[in-house]
This record gives structure tokens, C-alpha cells and sequence, in this order.
């Protein structure tokens, strides 16, 4: 009677692999990085727009980087993996965060992070077309006066990342912060503005953030 071989799916196959001591454990670690760097270099390519001062070399570099450090978080994080998808596919994902993050860092090396009133003139413009209202007008003006009554980090948090388009991971290195503190005071702030403008009597929507 002929035996039926059990083979173990890929994915509890590529957690054992990595976790393998010896050899086998170092070429498991090979062949993720290489996934992981061709996934990295994917990433980087279809944001070369916010990198086009870099040259090929530089752009291969930060793939590198980024591969390397998705390559730890997934080895810190295989308890993790629940074999609800695809092992590589899972992984990718580490790498094409990385990626972005690298991306947005480097874009925004040696530029000045505005955290106060820089962006009030471009948006008032952007704000105030032809014929627009006086209920608009007061709005806007007392949303100026509440911003500026928050606390000094919710308000450089908020008009950095709300007004001027700060990247909140390259904010966090800028202020030697993490990005869940970053986002609980973005947060923060605007549920105080919201609260602050409602007791003025304006009436505003949640921007699709439920209260906490």
C-alpha cells in the first residue's frame, strides 16, 4: 500500500525555515532579504517622482536600507504571522512600508519642518475664492484663534502634518517623538477644535475620526 507524504504548507514551511538553526536558518534569511529588497525596490521606483534629485545608486541604497530593516521586523514578528495569507505576502508588506518611509524621509532631508504660522497665508488663499461668504470668513478666523489656543505640541503637530504636509514618520525623527504619540496629539487636537468651534457655534463634521 503506498504512503501518503504530508508536506507542510509553504507558509508554516518559510516560519520554520527562519526559525531553523545553522545553514538552513541562514539561507531562509537569504532568500527573504532577496524578497524583500526586490519588493523594497518596487516600492521606491513607483515613488521616484518625490526623488528625483537622487541617482540610481542613492535609490538602490535606500532599497537596501529598507530591506534590511523590513527583514527585522519580520524575524521580530513571526509569532505573529497567523497563516491567514500568503507568508511572502505578509512579508512584502514590511518592505513596502519601509520603503515608504525611507522615501518620505529622504525627500524631506535638510528641509525645514514648518511648525507654526508659515502655512496661514497659502491657506487662506486656498480658502477664500471669489464670492465666498462671510459665515466662511468667521469660520476660518476663528479656527485661526482656536488653533493657536491649543497646546504648543498638538498645535506644531496639526500644522505641521494637517497644514503643511509633514510626513508624520519624518516628523516623529525631527522632534525625537514616535508616531503613535504624534498621532494620539493630531488627534487630540482635533477633537479640540472640533468641541471649541461647536461651543462658537459653528457646526463641523468629524473628518471620518470617531471620538475617543
Amino acid at each position: 500500500m503506498a504512503t501518503t507524504l504530508m508536506t507542510a504548507p509553504p507558509e508554516i514551511s518559510w516560519v520554520e525555515r527562519l526559525r531553523a538553526e545553522g545553514a538552513e536558518g541562514q539561507a531562509a534569511v537569504a532568500e527573504l532579504h532577496t524578497l524583500l529588497l526586490k519588493a523594497a525596490r518596487f516600492e521606491i521606483g513607483r515613488r521616484a517622482a518625490a526623488l528625483s534629485h537622487l541617482r540610481g545608486g542613492d535609490q538602490e541604497d535606500l532599497a537596501q536600507q529598507a530591506a534590511d530593516d523590513a527583514l527585522m521586523a519580520v524575524l521580530r514578528k513571526l509569532d505573529d504571522f497567523r497563516g491567514e495569507s500568503r507568508f511572502t505576502t505578509w512579508a512584502y508588506k514590511f518592505a513596502l512600508l519601509e520603503a515608504a518611509v525611507k522615501v518620505r524621509k529622504r525627500a524631506w532631508q535638510g528641509r525645514e519642518i514648518p511648525l507654526e504660522d508659515e502655512a496661514w497665508g497659502a491657506l487662506a488663499d486656498a480658502g477664500a475664492p471669489a464670492g465666498r461668504g462671510a459665515e466662511d470668513a468667521e469660520l476660518f478666523a476663528a479656527l485661526r484663534e482656536e488653533i493657536e489656543r491649543l497646546g504648543e505640541r498638538q498645535r506644531e503637530v496639526l500644522v505641521a502634518v494637517a497644514l503643511n504636509g509633514v510626513p508624520i514618520d519624518v516628523l516623529a525623527e525631527r522632534l525625537g517623538s514616535t508616531r503613535g504619540a504624534l498621532y494620539k496629539n493630531l488627534h487630540d487636537a482635533r477633537r479640540n477644535l472640533r468641541a471649541a468651534l461647536a461651543k462658537r457655534g459653528f457646526r463641523v463634521g468629524t473628518g471620518g475620526e470617531e471620538e475617543a
